[in-house]
């Protein structure tokens, strides 16, 4: 179906409380008692009740509808309705008209219709251009020639009216006619192509050109050709049409394409968005020329810049990564990528981020540089901006894309790291953390690096705020000092941030000093402040009167310490362990290695101390004493053994790491790179287009009816191998064969709305009237519209479409009855019950990919939990989990090598999220029981995060349900 032959219907609302009126009724209201008027007045057609015949008239129209037969009332409505002027009497006239049966049924036209057609001609030469509109629009539904006939040559005039709404539906009625009716108009494309040259108005423009691209395209590329040069100064609406057609012509005949290739590239430079867009998508298609790749592109970044709705930057974006999938365009686009950083101006995060990831794949070795100093400048900015909530979400993004070009090109390195590491004190801990991680990579990876990023790190130091931080940056510290200056500098760093030593002594001495002017107000004597275990005797009283200025004087390891988190002692234990060793090797005078590390133990010695103090807020852990005490053992041990793991073989742990990480990062390329590979086997055969019937042209699809009919939800997607997958799958069977309706339902899924293709089958002799489908929801499911009620003629059969809405993931139902009367039957309305349709929650889940740190994120957060014990008929292991990828969409975060080998046991982590945006989270901890035998079925747990209940609950019960492997 074309844009030119799409439906309208007019929606005419009654209330369906009353009883259906009688015909006699009826026919009072519309005659409004005729006897008594015309006893009463001279004229009772010009003083009759307007309203009572609107709405008489609306019941009359809503009767046949519902597939009453009202012969008696047609020259009643044609005497006292059809003569009157009102305008909303003349709305629903025509509403009547069109769906009022015409002929005879031998099939011969009525008498009375040529009363309604005279009336319809004298509407076309009214003087009120309201009028004379809407009757040609009605003339556009009729489909009786013997009725248009004698209309025509009022229907030509009307293309010289004054009024532009006149003429464009002039159009578009000479239009239909013609194409319905050859016969009644044969020189439309004549008529019509003069009418557009003489022709001002924009819209009347282009219905004329949308007549002729569909009626006779050689006129309309004659008059194209004519006005090309013009083109740029068409209204947007015409544009958008030419557009259209060059398409659709150069699409049908490639050989065009030198013709009007130019057109399309001035329409780049059209004032209106939506025609850019589309002369931009057109381009791409038309031609690979890396000129029009070029300004496509180019015209798409305007696009994304100069439009303001984040879901226009949005789709634009997406043309964009559509282009790039192309391996020739993906060149030319590299040298766009510092317009395409222009976007992040805007101050959408998902545009932002869709934008950095289409940076991060285009940036090369010839763009790396200029892209780096632009990101450098964002993260600058975002340090001074803090009013808007995403900019810690954004400066994390950004942190992440410059880590991914210095991994990528490791020049660049030198440059981002400087700027970074002042990040590593700021107060967003998940921005921090992300800096750390690439310090900790960048520091392994590029050995002249090292002192360059160790230098930063003692600077930046004393300022980190994050406990988290601090642990990270004590172990890069004590990894990586290889330097007698180096290891002194951290030993002074670690001093100066805990402080005065011992710890416990320095702070009692400080709260009691604290106290000595309040001990003459109202505190007792200051020596019962300190009992004879040096342990603080009112400790809750002081530390609720301790002022906050003092707490925030400390420094932050020893604030750390007192806050009751000893989980940095034990790191820091380790740090000193290992710069005290490697002091040990590289200084050879005996009195400064004892020294050394006599205050490396001093340090942890008064750390113990204070965890068994009770100064602070939280005891230390046993870990903690336990790691603790092993370093000052190390340490007063100094055996050649420990020195090989604390400072060898930590790092090797590392490098395993990092180098299983990038391997597993080039594998994932590579797939990708597979993916959009077109490979091209040597038998092929060789398509040439000049060649190729216009039927097999299958690669070549039409854009534009492809784009409509997924704006109308016709969408075919593409069937899986599976014969079992296709369209019959969706059928859903709702009421029994020996029912006296019989009732099934396809069910087509389009994002956020389902339509229900409802075929209803009258199995009995009876005609059936009223036949109403009604339907409720259970869930989060919304019905649109009520489905209207219709006629079934004994063992008819029709088809009802109701459109429900869906505003969440999670499992629906969807369940009603039919209702109906019997012709000339007595009894009460009868009910068929049907069947439950269950909406499965699969059509809204995809599979999607995070980070460990933010799956962990989300798994502390998300408040509901869903455990499903595993019931399997499955014995393999693996085999279980791609069984539970395929039947829940999800999409398996944990590493093809961690799942490597058999051992007896298996754990996962699998993520996806809804179409909603919702996410889900599955953590599968599976066994195989060896003590049963090698057939025993996989054992264990499925547990399920979710933010909220429906989402658990619902891939819990699909879980629950595809377990078990059925054989075919």
């Amino acid at each position: 179906m074309t844009a030119a032959e799409n439906v309208c219907y007019t929606l005419i609302n009654v209330p369906m409380d009353s009883e259906p009126p009688s015909e006699i009724s009826l026919k009072n209201d519309l005659g409004n008692n005729v006897l008594a008027f015309l006893i009463l007045c001279p004229s009772p057609l010009e003083k009759g009740d307007v309203k009572l015949k609107t709405e008489a008239l609306k019941k009359v129209i809503i009767m046949i509808l519902n597939g009453e037969k009202l012969p008696g009332l047609l020259m009643t409505i044609i005497r006292f309705v059809l003569p009157l002027q009102d305008h909303t009497i003349k709305k629903l006239l025509l509403v009547f008209w069109e769906i009022v049966p015409k002929t005879t049924p031998d099939g011969r036209l009525l008498q009375e219709m040529i009363l309604v057609c005279d009336a319809y001609r004298k509407d076309l030469q009214h003087p009120n251009e309201f009028i004379r509109g809407s009757t040609l629009r009605f003339l556009c539904k009729l489909k009786e020639a013997e009725l248009l006939e004698p209309l025509m040559p009022a229907i030509r005039a009307c293309l010289e009216h004054r009024h532009s709404y006149v003429r464009r539906n002039a159009v578009l009625a000479i239009y239909t006619i013609y194409r319905n009716f050859e016969h009644l108009i044969p020189d439309a494309p004549e008529l019509i192509h003069d009418f557009l040259v003489n022709e001002k108005d924009a819209s009347c423009k282009r219905n004329a050109f949308m007549m002729l691209i569909h009626a006779d395209q050689d006129r309309a590329l004659d008059y194209l050709s004519t006005c090309i040069d013009q083109v740029q100064t068409f209204g947007d609406i015409l544009q958008l049409v030419i557009v259209e057609l060059i398409y659709k012509v150069c699409h049908a005949n490639p050989s065009e394409r030198a013709r009007f290739i130019r057109c399309i590239y001035n329409l780049l430079q059209s004032s209106s968005p939506a025609v850019k867009y589309e002369a931009a998508g057109t381009l791409v298609t038309l031609s690979s020329a890396p000129t029009a790749i070029k300004a496509a592109a180019q015209c798409y970044i305007d696009l994304i810049i100069k439009e303001s709705d984040n879901n226009v930057k949005l789709i634009v974006l997406d043309r964009l990564i559509e282009l790039k999938e192309h391996p020739s365009h993906e060149r030319v686009l590299q040298d766009l990528v510092m317009d395409i950083l222009r976007v992040l101006s805007t101050p959408d995060l998902e545009v932002r981020k869709k934008t950095l990831q289409l940076a991060l794949d285009l940036v090369s070795s010839r763009n790396v540089e200029e892209l780096v100093i632009v990101l450098k400048k964002e993260v600058i900015k975002t340090n001074n901006v803090t009013e808007h909530e995403d900019t810690d979400k954004y400066r994390q993004l950004l942190v992440r894309t410059l880590h991914s070009c210095s991994v990528r090109f490791p020049d660049m390195a030198a440059n981002v790291i400087p700027v970074l590491m002042e990040f590593l004190s700021d107060n967003n801990e998940a921005a921090a953390a992300d800096v750390l991680e690439f310090v900790r990579e960048a520091i392994q990876r590029f050995d002249n690096l090292r002192p360059l990023i160790v230098e930063k790190m003692l600077e930046v130091f004393h300022a980190i705020k994050s406990v988290k931080i601090y642990r990270g940056a004590l172990w890069i510290l004590g990894e990586y000092c290889s330097t007698k200056e180096d290891i002194q500098s951290v030993m002074t760093e670690v001093r100066r941030s805990l402080g005065e030593i011992p710890i416990v002594e320095s702070e009692i001495k400080k709260e009691a000093g604290e106290l000595k002017p309040e001990e003459e107000v109202s505190v007792g004597p200051a020596q019962k402040l300190v009992t004879e275990m040096g342990t603080y005797a009112t400790q809750s009283a002081l530390s609720s009167s301790r002022p906050a200025k003092k707490e925030e004087d400390r420094p932050p390891l020893r604030g750390f310490l007192l806050d009751g988190d000893f989980f940095v002692a034990a790191s820091l234990a380790t740090t000193l362990t290992k710069i005290a060793l490697r002091y040990v090797s590289l200084v050879q005078e005996k009195k400064k290695q004892n020294s050394f590390i006599a205050e490396a133990m001093l340090l942890m010695a008064t750390i113990l101390h204070l965890g068994k103090s009770s100064l602070p807020k939280k005891p230390i852990t046993d870990d903690d004493v336990d790691r603790i005490s092993l370093c000052l053992k190390v340490l007063s041990e100094c055996s050649p053994l420990m020195n090989d793991i604390f400072n060898k073989e930590c790092r090797q742990s590392l490098s395993h790491m990092l180098s299983a990480k990038l391997e597993e990062e080039k594998l994932s390329q590579k797939k990708e790179s597979e993916k959009r590979n077109v490979t091209v086997q040597p038998d092929d055969p060789i398509s040439f287009m000049q060649l190729t019937a216009k039927n097999e042209m299958s690669s070549k699809e039409d854009q534009f009816q492809l784009s409509l009919l997924a704006a109308m939800g016709n969408t075919q997607r593409k069937e899986a191998a599976d014969p079992l997958a296709s369209k019959l799958n969706k059928v859903t069977q709702l009421t029994g064969f020996s029912d006296p309706v019989y009732a099934e339902a396809y069910v087509h899924v389009n994002q956020y709305d389902i339509v229900l293709d409802v075929l209803v089958v009258n199995q009995t002799s009876d005609t059936l009237q009223n036949c109403t489908l009604e339907l409720a929801t259970l869930g989060d499911l919304k019905l649109v519209e009520k489905p209207s009620p219709l006629t079934l003629a004994p063992h008819d059969f029709a088809n009802i479409k109701a459109n429900v809405k869906v505003a969440s993931t999670e499992n629906g139902i969807i369940f009603g009855n039919i209702v109906y009367d019997v012709s000339g039957a007595a009894s009460d309305r009868n009910c068929v019950v049907l069947s439950d349709i269950h909406i499965d929650i699969m059509d809204y889940i995809q599979p999607a990919s995070c980070t460990d740190a933010e799956f962990r994120q989300m798994w502390a957060e998300f408040e509901w939990e869903n455990k499903v014990t595993v019931n399997t008929n499955i014995i393999d292991l693996n085999e279980y989990l791609q069984h539970i990828l395929k039947s829940t969409n999800m999409k398996c975060l944990t590493p093809e090598k961690a799942l490597s080998g058999y051992c007896g046991f298996m754990a996962a982590n699998l993520y996806a999220r809804s179409i909603f945006g919702e996410d889900a989270l599955a953590n599968v901890s599976i066994e195989k029981p060896i003590h049963l035998g090698p057939e025993a079925p996989v054992t264990g747990h499925i547990r399920i995060r979710a933010k909220s209940q429906g989402m658990a609950l619902s891939l819990g019960d699909k879980i629950n349900l595809s377990q078990k492997k059925t054989s075919l």
